[in-house]
């Protein structure tokens, strides 16, 4: 040995003269690398392998070794020469850069690419055994509130949390995945039935559900599951994990905090979707899109004093498409700033028109997306129009939904406030479907209450109803707003809505949507 080896192993001459190398080897190691020595001795030549040795404090260093066999002057083999290099280091770098290509950093779980990688194998390994492969997509409800109320430290601690608490409920041969951001997957491999599935998804809804404690405060989250299974729902990782993707946007559109396994019809929806996207974004090129207007009465009189302008999509092959149909879409796709300017252009001008007629003087009211208010620029644009019209604000009102209360957000407020201050009245849509935030209501400027349709509906049959309408209507009152009715098709719901004191109506009863051209006729042949 020379001095480079004495430093290396940290042993001096004196006590490594005499001794052999696997004197030296961690035991574990020592057999194999005689192992290694000895088929040298069988074929003499040269020899490079990895391996370890250990230092005198117990330390594990990495090496390459080369080896050679030498002969004395006659010939015979007289043993073994070799030189070692310390790679330690770059097999530590090596480690960290696949640490960190495969797992996540913030929860420490494999990342997606280490659950493909898994998901391979696993389906390789179900395809001998002929048994069932799963996958769960996790995404954590309202999870953007808890960063955008408490904080991204916060998120992060409920993050890991999390994951924590999801691995706590799966076996050892399970894998938990952190797809990124509040998105996690489960592989579940080798599975004889659905039972043991839905046992664990029930125990993942039900911990996440529970309170997380993040300092001073406690948050609460909830978990939307999609299951998919190999082979029934696809035959490579792509397909079933884009499958699990689209059964958690099921569980969500079920009320969330639940799970849904993947079935064909969620593909059909997935493809429907996508084909309109873009037909959606050609919609828009094509001037495609139009608006109805739907005339809203004083109960009492009968007098038209607002309209509600209404989105369609005239389709060059399906026909009339309703916006509960694309307007969904419209926002994933980033779409809806474009269709809320030109639904503002289009309904400005048009009350322009009546106003230049003189037609009767009624309120146009537009719906608003939520989108809209978190980004503004939509509104923004309809601020700007209206200071370059000769119209008075009253004349536009703006209907917006209990969600975009909601969010809370102080950017809400401000707009709001600019919107009252430009004449424009606010009604809040859809009212009592959702979550119902009264509070917001004495402290932001609504004019208007919207009695849902599916309220008015059952006036006449369902007590319950009935006693929901008339307490949205004196509660509307108590606060000194007044409150629309929707849906109203019949004549017994006018008389029932009358008598509870509801100020105005809109419905098939008086008249359907219609485009421009009718219902200015409608206007001037008195309603």
């Amino acid at each position: 040995c020379n001095k480079a080896f004495e430093q290396f192993i940290g042993r001096q001459r004196n006590e490594l003269l005499g001794r052999s190398v696997f004197d030296i080897s961690p035991p574990d190691l020592a057999e194999r690398y005689h192992a290694a020595d000895q088929a040298l001795f069988d074929n003499p030549g040269i020899q490079t392998y990895e391996a370890s040795v250990q230092s005198t404090d117990g330390l594990r260093r990495d090496v390459i070794f080369n080896k050679a066999t030498y002969s004395r002057a006659d010939g015979t083999l007289a043993g073994l020469v070799g030189i070692i290099t310390d790679i330690t280091d770059r097999k530590q770098s090596e480690a960290l850069i696949w640490m960190q290509a495969n797992y996540d950093a913030l929860t420490g779980l494999p990342n997606r690419r280490l659950l493909n990688e898994r998901l391979r194998e696993s389906m390789r390994r179900s395809q001998r055994r002929e048994d069932c492969v799963a996958v769960m997509f996790i995404d954590l409800d309202r999870f953007k509130e808890v960063n955008d109320t408490l904080g991204h430290e916060a998120g992060d601690k409920l993050l890991m949390e999390a994951a924590r608490r999801i691995v706590a409920c799966v076996r050892e041969t399970d894998t938990v995945a952190r797809q990124g951001g509040d998105e996690f997957m489960v592989l579940l491999p080798g599975l004889a039935d659905r039972s043991a599935i839905e046992r664990i998804a029930s125990d993942i809804i039900q911990t996440l559900a529970q309170p997380f404690s993040l300092d001073a405060d406690a948050a609460y989250v909830s978990a939307s599951i999609g299951i998919t299974l190999f082979p029934q729902d696809g035959d490579n990782p792509v397909t079933i994990l884009k499958n699990a993707d689209q059964a958690m946007y099921h569980a969500k559109e079920e009320g969330r905090n639940r799970y849904s396994y993947f079935s064909p019809a969620m593909q059909a929806q997935a493809q429907e979707r996508l084909r309109l996207g873009k037909e959606l974004r050609r919609a828009l090129r094509n001037q495609e899109l139009r608006l109805y207007y739907q005339p809203i009465l004083q109960l009492a009189s009968g007098h038209v004093t607002k309209a509600e302008a209404l989105l369609r999509w005239a389709h060059p092959e399906r026909g009339l498409i309703q916006p509960g149909d694309f307007i969904p879409i419209a926002e994933e796709l980033g779409l809806i700033d474009s269709i809320g300017s030109w639904v503002f252009e289009e309904a400005t001008a048009a009350a322009l028109r009546w106003y230049q007629q003189d037609l009767p003087p009624i309120q146009l009211t537009i719906n608003t997306s939520p989108r809209q208010f978190a980004k503004g620029q939509s509104l923004e644009f309809l601020l700007e129009r209206l200071q370059h019209l000769p119209l008075d604000g009253a004349r536009i009102g703006l209907e917006i939904t209990e969600n975009t209360l909601l969010d809370e957000h102080p950017a809400i407020t401000a707009q709001l406030a600019r919107l009252c201050a430009a004449g424009v009245q606010v009604s809040l849509d859809d009212f009592g479907t959702g979550y119902s935030a009264m509070a917001y209501l004495k402290r932001l400027d609504i004019d208007y209450l919207k009695i849902d349709r599916s309220f008015v509906r059952d006036l006449a049959t369902d007590p319950s109803d009935l006693a929901i309408t008339e307490a949205i209507i004196a509660m509307g009152h108590k606060l000194g707003l007044q409150v629309v009715a929707e849906g109203i098709e019949t004549v017994e719901q006018r008389q029932l809505l009358l008598a509870a004191g509801c100020d105005l109506g809109q419905g098939y009863l008086f008249a359907t949507p219609m485009p421009e051209a009718e219902f200015i006729a409608y206007l001037q042949a008195g309603g």
